[in-house]
């Protein structure tokens, strides 16, 4: 067992708490680079300050430090709820620590380790229980796999304006199915992610990519969208068999410095 995970152990015996219990601090650290660079726009999505953040050097490293313990952390002895959350906090805080890093202009596929990549996403970024993992396998080879596959998707951002919204705090199994309905339903309801136009019905392009988590068909997408959708989009949404096409924005999800 890495000391880590001892120490973390005992700390929880010492002071009563059972580890799952304690982990809910684990993730205190992230609750505060969010409150400090996450804003929630007007438009309803929510930005992040990568230039603010890589321009603060003790900030920088309180987010390694952060996805450093999660490294640490015995993740598989953790209940359901506080597995997903574990993973989708890692996910999010190690894609804004590539962004810090690597400081892309516009879009994180402008991160390319390879010349022929599409993106940074299919190499190791961290070490979890002896397992060398990418962005990639966190979300497909685990969560999309372990956990209840159309809501993995409300839950991991992948730095990019057409994205569901990096949440303002983190992941906690205690909060989890409200904040995933909460997520799924603001998603949903803004035109990145669900729109009727005049030629038809318009989704998030991340509904064709995972087509097989949403039932395989526009029909089993339709009917999950119909799931989340306020009283006004199911209206127009209402007689829809077929969804007419698919949009997405890579820009990223960044604002200027303060």
């Amino acid at each position: 067992m890495k000391p880590f995970m001892i120490a973390f152990a005992c700390l929880a015996s010492l002071i009563g708490l059972p580890v799952a219990q304690a982990q809910t601090d684990l993730h205190s650290p992230w609750d505060h680079v969010l409150e400090a660079y996450l804003i929630e726009s007007d438009d309803g999505v929510n930005r992040f300050d990568y230039a603010r953040l890589r321009a603060t050097p003790a900030d920088r490293a309180a987010l390694t430090a952060y996805i450093e313990s999660l490294e640490a952390y015995p993740v598989s002895t953790l209940p359901e709820a506080e597995r997903f959350a574990f993973w989708a906090n890692l996910y999010n805080a190690v894609t804004v620590r590539l962004i810090v890093d690597e400081a892309p202009e516009n879009s994180i596929r402008q991160i390319r380790p390879r010349p022929w990549s599409i993106g940074p996403w299919g190499v190791n970024r961290v070490e979890v229980e002896g397992r060398a993992l990418s962005l990639d396998d966190i979300e497909h080879g685990v969560m999309r796999v372990e956990f209840d596959a159309p809501l993995v998707h409300y839950a991991v951002n992948c730095a990019s304006i057409g994205c569901p919204n990096l949440m303002a705090r983190a992941w906690r199994g205690e909060t989890l199915d409200a904040d995933l309905e909460a997520g799924a339903r603001a998603y949903i309801n803004h035109p990145r992610g669900v729109s009727v136009t005049e030629d038809g019905l318009v989704v998030s392009r991340i509904y064709d990519w995972f087509n097989e988590d949403f039932g395989g068909s526009d029909e089993g997408v339709i009917a999950h969208v119909l799931r989340y959708a306020e009283p006004d989009l199911a209206r127009q949404i209402d007689g829809e068999t077929r969804i007419d096409s698919y949009v997405y924005d890579w820009s990223l999800n960044q604002i200027e410095s303060r």
